[in-house]
């Protein structure tokens, strides 16, 4: 136990340097090789690379390898190949789980939480192909996820203490992607503008009112509530409403 203490407290230390030097780097292998730097000597654990989520829900399709997707390079070579290939025919559940998540998940709870059968276990599958035992997802800010893995199962190894370390430094790490790489000219980001009625039509919504009741509430016609709505839509790209709200609740236009 004091071994373990003594290596957290290691661990901690160096990423807090990793936070300091970073704000130097200016590219993002410089970034993901100080971080794979501090978390490999210090307790095996590898970094696998970070993704810049795309703004519309599952939009996996535009994941390119150097504009929005960051491997390090100790990620076993093929592995990426692959694992582009068989996203496309039928999309792994870790992403989207990173999309609605804020807390780092692994590979292995992943398994357990899902009980993946058939098409379902191939994400886990073509991880042990390459000798990827595990793996620790870090979803940062709703814009970023930052990899690790491991060549062992990461509960029998991570005390919880050093599971939050390293979410801090993928925390510091998607901090500086975010300030090197361009951003992404699809991310609706700032250029979202919505009128007051729009925004408060979508408010109600997302209080689970009625169109009748939004109607009434704010002294408008129901088919004035509907188009408001469906121009909410357009600005936000949302296939329904539903995703509208969720648009602007990830993107802070509405409380």
């Amino acid at each position: 136990m004091e071994a373990l203490a003594n290596n957290d407290k290691h661990l901690g230390v160096q990423l807090l340097e990793f936070a300091k030097r970073n704000k130097e780097l200016d590219s993002p292998e410089q970034i993901l090789n100080l971080l794979h730097d501090v978390t490999f000597p210090t307790c095996q654990i590898a970094v696998m690379g970070a993704l810049q989520l795309p703004l519309r829900w599952g939009d996996w399709a535009r994941m390119e390898k150097g504009k929005n997707v960051f491997l390090h390079e100790s990620v076993p070579e093929g592995w990426w190949l692959e694992w582009r290939e068989h996203n496309k025919l039928h999309p792994g559940p870790a992403l989207g789980l990173a999309q609605l998540s804020i807390a780092p998940f692994t590979m292995t709870e992943l398994m357990r939480m899902l009980e993946p059968i058939g098409h379902d276990r191939w994400p886990f599958e073509l991880a042990l192909k390459y000798g990827m035992r595990d793996s620790l997802t870090c979803p940062v800010g709703g814009r970023w996820v930052v990899g690790f893995w491991s060549r062992h199962v990461l509960s029998q190894r991570l005390t919880p203490e050093a599971r939050a370390m390293l979410f801090m430094g993928a925390t510091f790490a998607a901090i500086g992607l975010q300030r090197v790489v361009r951003p992404q000219a699809d991310r609706l980001g700032s250029r979202v503008s919505l009128t007051p009625r729009e925004l408060a039509v979508l408010r109600a919504l997302s209080f689970g009112k009625s169109f009748l009741e939004i109607a009434k509430s704010l002294g408008l016609g129901e088919e004035t509530v509907r188009t408001h709505i469906k121009k909410a839509q357009i600005k936000l790209q949302a296939q329904n409403r539903t995703h509208a709200v969720a648009q602007a609740l990830r993107l802070r236009l509405i409380p």
